[in-house]
């Protein structure tokens, strides 16, 4: 159980790991979203253009196109139908994300992850309790009527109002009246739900977990004799009812669940190192030594 004194979630892998491997995943994942914007700023701030455009379709080094399907969807049920390159980054971006796990645009690429983040360090550090209760189902529905209401009105409807591009665009070109989306979803999970926004809302990672439903990289707890009933990894999950069937389950050790976003936070905080990444095919578990001890 969580030992008398702990602070926050993941001080125990802290003093077991040290701060660094305690952090690895965390580490990664912002420089991965920090070097995404920073290929699509270096061009309109410094005329070097390895990236043209935004999240919605970017055109890289003058010959890769890449095209986000959620938009080419919506697009398409507006009755646009995309040109030649635009289904060449159709077919590359939902190719990587398939094979990665679609949730890995939200943990990895998504700049509102940022915002959201940061809205739910906040959360914890001022000790803030209570949250309105909607069902995470409640993004598919979001998701289905983005496509209606485009097919309805001729028009990308999610694109109006979305959060992700806005963002991305603002930061590119300006945020103007984005500030206000943005600052509506910090501060909707500051205080009104915890991890509302991306955890029940967001119709993108909706999306995403939906292209992503077979991915063969999943994270697996392989060493799930030695968990010590911390829950840690429950508590930083963006998305804690994926963990339940593989970590105590009757279940394998892989999170199938294509809600999980592979981000590595459970990974990061576990003590006993009980999550890895792995393949959604491999199912073996490593069992305890015979000492009882753990395992480091």
């Amino acid at each position: 159980m969580r030992p008398a004194g702990k602070l926050h979630p993941g001080a125990e892998a802290v003093a077991e790991k040290g701060w660094l491997r305690a952090h690895r995943w965390l580490l990664l994942r912002r420089t991965a979203q920090m070097a995404i914007l920073a290929l699509f700023l270096i061009g309109p701030l410094a005329g070097i253009w390895i990236v043209k455009g935004n999240l919605n379709y970017s055109y890289t080094l003058d010959f890769l196109p890449l095209t986000d399907p959620y938009v080419a969807l919506q697009a398409l049920a507006a009755g646009h139908l995309p040109e030649t390159l635009g289904l060449m980054g159709i077919a590359i971006v939902a190719a990587f994300y398939f094979l990665v796990g679609g949730r890995v645009f939200c943990s990895w690429v998504c700049p509102v992850n940022l915002v959201t983040d940061a809205a739910g360090w906040l959360r914890e550090r001022l000790g803030i309790k209570g949250s309105i209760h909607l069902s995470r189902r409640t993004r598919y529905w979001i998701l289905a009527m983005t496509f209606v209401g485009s097919a309805a009105t001729g028009v990308v409807l999610w694109e109006l109002i979305n959060p992700v591009s806005m963002l991305h665009r603002g930061l590119i070109f300006g945020l103007g009246a984005a500030w206000t989306v943005v600052l509506a979803v910090f501060l909707f999970d500051l205080f009104v739900m915890s991890r509302g926004w991306c955890g029940h809302l967001c119709p993108v990672g909706a999306f995403y977990s939906l292209l992503g439903r077979w991915s063969p990289l999943r994270v697996a707890a392989r060493r799930r004799a030695a968990c010590n009933d911390c829950m840690d990894c429950f508590a930083v999950c963006p998305e804690p009812q994926v963990i339940r069937p593989a970590l105590k389950g009757g279940a394998g050790p892989v999170i199938l669940s294509p809600n999980c976003t592979n981000c590595g936070r459970c990974i990061d905080v576990c003590s006993k190192d009980v999550f890895v990444f792995g393949l959604r095919f491999d199912e073996r578990t490593c069992p305890l030594p015979e000492s009882g001890t753990g395992l480091r």
